[in-house]
């Protein structure tokens, strides 16, 4: 399962808490969330953030990053990757050249892109030789 969201003021989006929220709260009620949360064979998440950073770069991604881990390893799931893209803002045109990471207008660009479609092509890969 893959779950994303871009990070706004270090968190995912609205949208994603809540989905979060929501499902976290049917998980408990059924009793799947267990101490010391077991990981379930079979069960693998991976998240992606994207972020513009203006301030400090990744770093501002990272705790959304690790807010949606955490819904994923309650559950039992391996977390077989954290991704950060950088992308551009659509409303501060300062904030696209100004910041730390430099100009990201046009982010994410078709390297960008080409860098997800081979981490995600690695990743089947390598879970599909588990399974086998």
């Amino acid at each position: 399962m893959f779950l994303g969201s871009p990070s706004i003021e270090f968190l995912p989006a609205a949208p994603v808490m809540r989905f979060i929220k929501d499902k976290m709260k049917i998980h408990r009620e059924r009793g799947d969330i267990k101490l010391c949360a077991p990981r379930i064979p079979g069960k693998t998440g991976v998240v992606f953030c994207t972020y513009s950073g203006p301030h400090t770069g990744v770093d501002e991604a990272t705790t959304a990053g690790k807010y949606m881990r955490q819904f994923f390893e309650h559950l039992g799931f391996e977390v077989a990757g954290e991704w950060y893209i950088v992308g551009q803002f659509h409303s501060w045109d300062e904030g696209n050249t100004m910041g730390r990471l430099g100009d990201i207008r046009g982010r994410p660009n078709e390297n960008d892109l080409s860098k997800v479609r081979n981490d995600v092509s690695k990743l089947i890969r390598a879970i599909w030789a588990k399974l086998a």
